[in-house]
């Protein structure tokens, strides 16, 4: 379900694309936006791959100092942290995707949130959840 922010973001109302309307005037093809979403199917789903196996990794330390040496224990310490923030930023990742194939199905993929120009399709090549065009994301930085 699409958020009262998300519908004003343009300073517009925001409805979804009535079936008949034309693809020209899209900022991409049906072609494209195919290639879009199975772009972030796939690293959604490597995503997951990754998320089952990295689970083991930011379970608790042990602090039995008859089991495991300050040493081990530190590097396992380390090691955990490393694994949950990664963690966090792997499930990000996530949100950005979903919120991204989303755009794809509601016809508003490739529009800038702040500005609502298209963006660059060179910029969503490298980033197919990228909600800024550059010159917006320059001059929030």
């Amino acid at each position: 379900m699409v958020t009262e922010f998300a519908k004003n973001i343009c300073g517009i109302l925001w409805e979804p694309l009535p079936a008949w309307y034309p693809v020209a005037q899209m900022n991409f093809s049906i072609r494209e936006l195919q290639r879009f979403k199975r772009l972030l199917l796939e690293r959604k789903q490597a995503l997951l791959k990754a998320d089952e196996t990295g689970g083991q990794a930011e379970q608790v330390v042990e602090l039995d100092q008859a089991r495991v040496g300050r040493l081990s224990r530190m590097d396992a310490m380390q090691a955990q942290a490393m694994s949950l923030e990664t963690g966090r930023l792997r499930r990000l990742s996530l949100v950005r995707i979903d919120a991204a194939l989303l755009r794809i199905e509601e016809g508003d993929f490739g529009e800038c949130f702040e500005c609502c120009e298209p963006i660059n399709p060179k910029r969503l090549e490298a980033d197919p959840t990228a909600t800024l065009c550059i010159k917006c994301a320059e001059a929030l930085e």
